[in-house]
């Protein structure tokens, strides 16, 4: 007999992870979508009373980030050879991040605050003081955390497709090698998604998988506005739905994929035919099915309540057990539970550890993760002060076709900041000139700003990263896909150019993710 070592081992861990996903799949979908409907009641109940009001709008901020090495582990002393890394489960714990999809991800979520200029500061001050600190433990680690869309470059001696494919069965259950052993992600892959491959869809890139891993290529920033009276959810939800096209017009940062991935194609076919923002397409090709289109550009709402509906009329994919305590929101567990696979770009959420902290509010999921700190909050304060001054100025955009938004958000997607968008102005004309669209955006998210208690250049000096974007025409999208063209010029293959982009991003945002901008990043210089 050979040895065997005490203690649980890894095969006893991944046994018991596909024990517990089979527990979770064989709950009874039809008793738990009844008990979702049953949560959903209680809430419209509880709207009605009123316990999910607030006395004013408060913001919030999800932040999603991928590690990489940071010179410890790698043979070469150049900051500038980094590649994807694991990071371990103890490390996570230690510098208070949460677990995301993949080993290599971490997000952190800000404290909730009211909007005004303290609450944005302390967003910001939450952000930096808490980034600063997780840089410096994991950079004893030889770890560093990027704010990155989509990441580039595989673990070392390690291809992109085996990571993100790499699987193994137990007992029926497929689990992902370099997935969080978070039941519901492997669930998703063992559940009505198993019958679909899982495969991304974008211009000149094949890859297929038998789980839901391929989605942990990319990464986001997530704004949320709580909103002061929750039956207003349904008009701020309208509003955020004619933004999605413009703000991430401005925000895209992943244009590339890791090289081995394209087919073989011409390099220069593939940088005509790219989006610009593959986080999108990633998502949705990834975790919908001919059957369940879980992640899209959601309709209007016609009231709050119908909000509350829709999610719990929406397909189940882990109809997981939902054990309930004392918390308020266990009065709607099944509801939440639901909630966790409810993709939708721009979603409504009803949430309260107590009764007293019940909230209604707004995820706005479009957007990529960005270049610095400064970006990302600067993305958070346009989007709270639109939602702050759009509903109370009655701007006319609400009055744009669902349709129009919708094509505004994918043509943003495609094209970036060139792509060609419609936006109804203050004055009740349509106009598709980016410099009359952000000129708008631009006054009415100050305008948001200040009513909200911002002085006037405090709001500026949140914005002004922004605008930097629309008058020199320039995104990190296109800051990355200038640097690839330029390494082209220069004689590299498209897979050394792409490498080259994606050093140079990580070695500038080395020296500006917690205290510069995009805009202090220099375009042509490597």
């Amino acid at each position: 007999m050979g040895f065997k070592p005490r203690g649980f081992t890894v095969e006893d861990m991944t046994e018991e992870l596909a024990a517990n996903v089979s527990d979770a799949l064989a709950v009874e979908t039809a008793k738990f979508e009844k008990q979702a409907r049953k949560d959903a009641d209680y809430v419209k109940d509880e709207l009605q009373r009123g316990t999910f009001d607030n006395n004013q709008s408060i913001i919030g901020l999800e932040y999603e980030f991928y590690a990489v090495t940071d010179g410890r582990w790698t043979r070469s002393d150049s900051e500038r050879a980094t590649s994807l890394m694991r990071v371990p489960r103890r490390l996570l714990n230690m510098i208070g991040f949460e677990r995301e999809l993949g080993l290599h991800n971490a997000e952190m979520l800000t404290s909730p605050q009211p909007l005004n200029a303290e609450g944005l500061t302390a967003q910001e001050s939450e952000v930096r003081a808490r980034l600063r600190a997780a840089l410096d433990c994991t950079k004893a680690e030889g770890i560093r955390l990027v704010s990155d869309g989509l990441w580039t470059v595989a673990p070392t001696g390690e291809s992109a497709r085996r990571y993100l494919c790499d699987s193994i069965e137990d007992h029926g259950i497929r689990i992902a090698t370099n997935m969080s052993n978070a039941v519901r992600y492997h669930a998703m892959a063992n559940g009505p998604l198993a019958a679909n491959t899982m495969q991304i869809d974008a211009p000149h890139v094949s890859l297929s998988a038998d789980t839901v891993m391929p989605e942990s290529l990319i990464t986001s920033i997530q704004p949320h506005f709580q909103v002061a009276y929750a039956n207003d959810l349904s008009r701020y939800f309208n509003y955020a739905l004619r933004l999605a096209g413009p703000v991430l017009a401005l925000s895209v940062n992943s244009p590339f994929f890791p090289p081995e991935l394209y087919d073989e194609v011409e390099p220069q076919q593939i940088l005509a035919d790219g989006y610009a923002e593959n986080r999108i397409s990633v998502f949705e090709s990834v975790l919908n099915t001919n059957e369940m289109k879980k992640v899209r550009f959601p309709r209007d709402l016609e009231s709050t309540e119908d909000a509350i509906d829709r999610v719990a009329a929406d397909g189940t994919i882990v109809p997981m057990p939902v054990p309930r305590g004392n918390r308020f929101d266990d009065n709607f567990a099944t509801l939440r539970r639901k909630h966790g696979t409810y993709w939708r770009w721009v979603r409504p959420v009803f949430d309260g550890k107590t009764r007293s902290s019940a909230n209604a509010r707004i995820e706005f999921r479009p957007l990529p993760a960005q270049p610095t700190v400064r970006d990302s909050v600067s993305l958070q304060a346009l989007f709270a002060g639109l939602m702050e001054s759009l509903p109370q100025r009655e701007h006319p955009v609400i009055d744009q076709s669902w349709s129009t938004a919708k094509q505004n958000f994918y043509a943003a997607v495609q094209d970036g900041l060139d792509a060609n968008l419609q936006w109804v102005c203050h004055d009740g004309v349509e106009k598709s000139e980016p410099e009359s669209i952000f000129t708008d955006i631009f006054a009415h998210a100050k305008d948001g700003l200040t009513s909200a208690g911002c002085s006037a250049t405090v709001a500026d000096s949140y914005l002004d990263p922004l605008r930097f974007r629309v008058n020199h025409r320039l995104t990190p999208a296109g800051w990355k896909i200038d640097q690839v063209k330029d390494e082209l010029a220069h004689g590299a293959t498209f897979s050394e150019a792409i490498s080259e982009m994606q050093q140079e991003y990580i070695s500038q945002q080395r020296s500006t993710l917690l205290e510069g901008s995009f805009s202090d990043w220099d375009r042509w210089e490597s």
